[in-house]
């Protein structure tokens, strides 16, 4: 008994935690397998959730206390070295089982808000402790308190613990420590790389099913977590993730796919660059976009969703109302980055926050700046948040207003002023530069439809009870956009403006497909003094949105946006949108789809826009092309400083280009004003 002992005794505490461990994430698992149950019996998942979870979680215990253990085999030992490991041992195992327990306490309230177990998000957020903590304690304080409850209790219990376990031992002699230590290294790098093949485990790996949430709840949530960290440095290549393709061959893909011709792109140096004439060619007008916060088309009345937003339905009537308008991603960065920019969604966090897009990136605020507007963004909240400040003053925005710019709002709540408070002060600022007789952007951002859904009383009939929902907090957005369009309409701006209403993406993105492709459905309506009202029903992205602004206030350039100027598209095009949900990337080109998914083959679909669910659906070798060119151009773009401006010297190349454009419209005016003096004569 005494010599086992002195082989197993430094090691008792570690395999003792990792056995509690192992049954804190097993007890979870089955009470999300159990809380998802319909989900997982649809794909017949128990048998897969249960056997590969232990798998990825013995993997998960090998990376996180093996290194523990080869230090226990080194240094243990009744000494001065050995004591002072033994409290670096406490430590480690003591924070090492909070954080097991911690982040599958805190799984089901991620989940319902991303539809997957933690991931980089996680991470991403804590970096703005004051918004997320507001959020968190306005929306959901229940599961705050037990949070530092459960880690109060497992931090002590840990520590006393680990102190039980280490006390009264005896060791190994030192002959042994060699072969010990040997074993110890070999049993962690196969425990954690579960697998003799070439590549180690991984999530897609023992991912089974069509259903996100479900493949999420294979994996523990420690070990997703710290997978989408570890990913996170190397994200920024698609190619790594959906596989490789010659580069001219992408260039070659999405210059055809933007539904240009092919000789509308000179540069080699900047590949996406082409020049792109305005549809409208009077005096260029002012452009506001308001982009409204987790505005899904399930709360939208006009789009077949719930009855709270009469405004909206209302101006969907007055304008050009896009009914199958779909958002890039699920972030308000990625809603930004497609509207303000125009660029392709990547399995990267979103350029608004990434390194090299800071400086030197195109925006529309940048090209407007050129044509001598004022660009500005206005928040309710602070901007520093996402990294939005940073990003909008290196690359166009001269103008930030955000909530310490507000003299006396009216209500303040956990994401800044209200709604109201925003859409004042946005009109406010749109008649000065109008007094001052300058031409304007504004991207105006609200923030109101936001947990924990604060919003002022007395504004609104409530749609239920409680009044801090989300239901009611999009019907407090929607009347605060009422009001702003009537002090709009009454104003010397309106006439000379053009609005955009869109939302960034919808609310708790979810579902049990691979691409859940309705949850991206978001509305979209352009208005304005002389804009005819009218429903479109072609399948359209976020990356539309910019080219075709740009072309009805007026502004002909050179741009690296590929998206398509949808007051001049062709009368066959099918449509088409791009949406990126956590690994996963969805190309839809009609009511076809494929779906990229990290080192798996594309799987082709069809989707049916009345009952919003996807089939399966054998899809060509070039529609597989196409989706991988749009995957993996806007990787290949970052990496490699593409999506950019033409320089000086490069935009001489557009010389021809921009001559031609003007002859045709022209030759247009002229064609047109024959017709129209034609019909008189026929007329009279």
């Amino acid at each position: 008994m005494a010599s086992r002992l002195s082989f197993l005794g430094p090691f008792r505490s570690i395999v003792i935690f990792c056995l509690i461990a192992l049954i804190i994430v097993t007890l979870s698992r089955l009470g999300l397998g159990l809380w998802q149950i319909e989900r997982v019996s649809a794909v017949d998942g128990w048998s897969h959730l249960l056997l590969q979870g232990l798998r990825v979680d013995l993997a998960s215990l090998c990376w996180l206390w093996g290194i523990a253990a080869l230090g226990t085999a080194i240094f243990s030992g009744d000494h001065a070295i050995g004591r002072g490991w033994n409290q670096i041992l406490r430590i480690w195992l003591t924070l090492g089982l909070w954080l097991i327990l911690f982040l599958e306490v805190s799984s089901p309230s991620f989940i319902q808000e991303y539809g997957i177990r933690p991931n980089r998000l996680y991470i991403e957020y804590l970096i703005y402790p004051k918004e997320v903590f507001s959020m968190l304690w306005g929306g959901r304080k229940l599961e705050v308190i037990f949070g530092f409850l459960i880690s109060g209790a497992t931090l002590f219990g840990g520590w006393k613990l680990s102190g039980y376990l280490l006390r009264d031992l005896t060791y190994s002699r030192w002959y042994w420590r060699p072969v010990i230590a040997v074993a110890v290294i070999v049993l962690t790098l196969l425990g954690a790389r579960s697998s003799l093949g070439h590549r180690p485990l991984n999530p897609a790996l023992v991912a089974f099913a069509d259903d996100p949430l479900v493949n999420s709840l294979v994996v523990n949530s420690a070990y997703s977590l710290f997978f989408a960290i570890n990913q996170m440095g190397n994200e920024a290549n698609a190619a790594k993730i959906y596989g490789r393709m010659d580069e001219q061959k992408i260039i070659d893909t999405i210059r055809r796919e933007s539904g240009r011709d092919l000789s509308a792109f000179p540069l080699a140096a900047a590949p996406s660059v082409s020049f792109n004439p305005a549809s409208y060619q009077g005096k260029p007008k002012n452009l506001v976009i308001i982009l409204q916060e987790s505005l899904g088309a399930r709360f939208v009345g006009n789009l077949g969703g719930l009855p709270l937003t009469p405004n909206i339905d209302a101006l969907s009537k007055e304008g050009w109302s896009f009914e199958n308008l779909y958002a890039t991603g699920t972030r308000s960065v990625r809603g930004i980055e497609a509207i303000t920019t125009g660029f392709t969604p990547t399995p990267a966090r979103s350029v608004v926050k990434l390194g090299k897009s800071q400086q030197g990136f195109f925006s529309i605020a940048e090209l407007l700046k050129s044509h001598g507007y004022e660009t500005q963004f206005i928040y309710g909240g602070e901007s520093h948040f996402d990294n939005m400040k940073s990003f909008f003053l290196g690359n166009g925005f001269s103008h930030i207003v955000d909530e310490d710019d507000y003299d006396n709002p009216s209500f303040v709540a956990s994401w800044g002023v209200s709604d109201e408070d925003l859409l004042r002060r946005a009109d406010r600022e749109f008649k000065k530069f109008h007094k001052e007789g300058k031409p304007f952007f504004s991207l105006v951002f609200s923030s109101s439809n936001h947990e924990p859904f604060e919003f002022p009383d007395g504004k609104i009939e409530l749609y239920e009870q409680p009044k801090q929902t989300v239901n009611n907090a999009v019907t407090y957005a929607d009347y605060a956009l009422g009001e702003f369009f009537k002090l709009a309409k009454k104003s010397d701006y309106w006439k000379d403006t053009l609005f955009l209403i869109v939302a960034d993406h919808d609310s708790r993105v979810g579902g049990a497909s691979l691409v859940p492709i309705s949850r991206f459905r978001i509305p979209g309506i352009i208005l304005g003094d002389g804009i005819e009202a009218k429903k479109d029903q072609r399948v359209v992205s976020q990356i539309d949105m910019a080219p075709t602004l740009l072309s009805m206030i007026g502004i002909s350039d050179s741009y690296p946006m590929l998206g398509q100027d949808l007051t001049r598209v062709r009368d066959d095009w099918p449509g088409r949108a791009l949406m990126q949900y956590d690994k996963n990337m969805a190309y839809m080109r009609g009511d076809d789809v494929v779906v990229l998914q990290p080192e798996r083959e594309a799987a082709g679909f069809k989707y049916d826009f009345d009952t919003e669910t996807l089939s399966a659906k054998p899809q060509s070798d070039e529609m597989k092309q196409a989706a991988l060119s749009w995957a993996l151009w806007g990787s290949m773009a970052y990496q490699q400083g593409l999506f950019r401006s033409a320089s000086q010297e490069e935009r001489l190349a557009f010389k021809q280009l921009e001559d031609d454009a003007k002859l045709q419209l022209a030759l247009e005016d002229e064609a047109d004003n024959t017709t129209s003096q034609a019909t008189e004569v026929l007329l009279r």
